[in-house]
């Protein structure tokens, strides 16, 4: 997985030894040959390619990351696809609350 957000190198490093999981499904990554679908895939929890801190970047799988698009963290939790994929609050990772708590 190629970083072309313009992540640090120490920030990468740090996010790949934080997220082993997708942050918001928790399914195990996989290489994009063997699943596109459970491939990591870089994430802006909010929507804003400027903000490159480890409260904002993360890595979840190519499936949530398509879903939720550009859509608002709060109002993504309680689409269609969270429900069919059981993904709230309670299940999300830690960066994922924090983000929450603090407005999205």
């Amino acid at each position: 997985m190629a970083n072309n957000w313009n992540i640090p190198s120490f920030l990468e490093q740090e996010i790949r030894q934080r997220d082993k999981v997708c942050i918001y499904c928790s399914v195990p990554f996989t290489k994009a040959k063997i699943s596109k679908k459970t491939a990591a895939s870089w994430e802006h929890i909010i929507n804003d390619a400027k903000i490159i801190t480890r409260e904002n970047i993360a890595l979840c799988c190519c499936s949530c990351n398509a879903s939720k698009g550009q859509k608002q963290l709060s109002f993504w939790l309680n689409s269609k696809y969270c429900k069919e994929k059981n993904i709230t609050f309670e299940t999300v990772a830690q960066v994922v609350k924090d983000a929450i708590n603090n407005g999205q």
